[in-house]
């Protein structure tokens, strides 16, 4: 299949779509739940990250999307690691002999495709990277969806996908969650950073709402509460939940931006 170019118009693409990335609220205990699991497991997928020069967290969401986080799984394709592997890629890895561990594979499969050191690691580039290691059959044959590998379980993606290797399906739904959603719940729990994302800057501020920990009952005290978590999230490296509740994590990322705490917050 051909490679997608790494334009500028896509590397905005990406970043436009990470910023305005809502999880959907039926599924957020099942994004919280993954990414529980995912952080518990940092040090292990920081000890390849780190030989390889690669982010723990790239290393978590493919652990996830391939092998369901198994570490009896071939991180290239979820086959066992008893053997080498069958699907595509088949055959892998080419050194050593089985078992093995999940360490040596998933060295194997990052390696094989280039990545490392020399990688474009800021956001728009690692969620090029992920698109890729999936394929970019929706990119190139299905432009009206966008790929379920990254925004399954959220407002960018209802359904269409592929059902079995080259049958398509436009009803058929994705029961995955995307990794650019896992990576954005992350994001929004301050978890994770992206090196291209530096502090923000003030430039003008909505109308500011007051510190609560509780969804208001009056329609436009919700609503804007929303406007200003979605002008929060427009600054590079914040990443708020849009849920109308104007509480600590809204009340962090307003100081991150305007230098102060909303208006009732008890640490102003």
């Amino acid at each position: 299949m051909a490679k997608v170019a790494f334009t500028s118009a896509l590397k905005a693409e990406y970043e436009k779509l990470f910023n305005s990335c809502i999880i959907s609220p039926k599924n957020l205990p099942i994004v919280e739940k993954i990414d529980d699991q995912l952080i518990g497991n940092t040090t292990r997928y920081q000890n390849v990250g780190n030989q390889l020069g690669i982010p723990w967290f790239f290393i978590a969401v493919i652990h996830n999307m391939e092998a369901n986080q198994n570490f009896n799984a071939h991180l290239h394709n979820g086959d066992p690691l008893t053997a080498r592997t069958v699907q595509v890629p088949a055959d892998r890895p080419k050194k050593g002999k089985p078992p093995f561990s999940w360490e040596e594979s998933a060295a194997d499969a990052l390696a094989m495709r280039g990545l490392g050191t020399k990688t474009d690691w800021s956001l728009s580039g690692l969620l090029y990277q992920l698109e890729g290691y999936n394929g970019w059959g929706y990119r190139l044959y299905h432009t009206h969806v966008l790929t379920p590998y990254l925004w399954s379980f959220s407002n960018h993606y209802n359904s269409g996908k592929y059902v079995a290797d080259g049958r398509w399906s436009d009803t058929a739904t994705s029961k995955q969650c995307g990794a650019a959603v896992l990576l954005r719940r992350l994001a929004e729990l301050h978890q994770i950073e992206f090196p291209d994302q530096p502090k923000p800057t003030a430039e003008s501020s909505p109308l500011v709402v007051s510190y609560a920990t509780t969804k208001s009952s009056n329609p436009t005290v919700f609503k804007q509460a929303e406007d200003l978590q979605r002008w929060l999230n427009g600054f590079p490296g914040v990443f708020v939940k849009i849920d109308g509740i104007p509480g600590e994590k809204t009340s962090t990322a307003y100081k991150q931006v305007t230098g102060s705490y909303l208006p009732g917050d008890p640490r102003s």
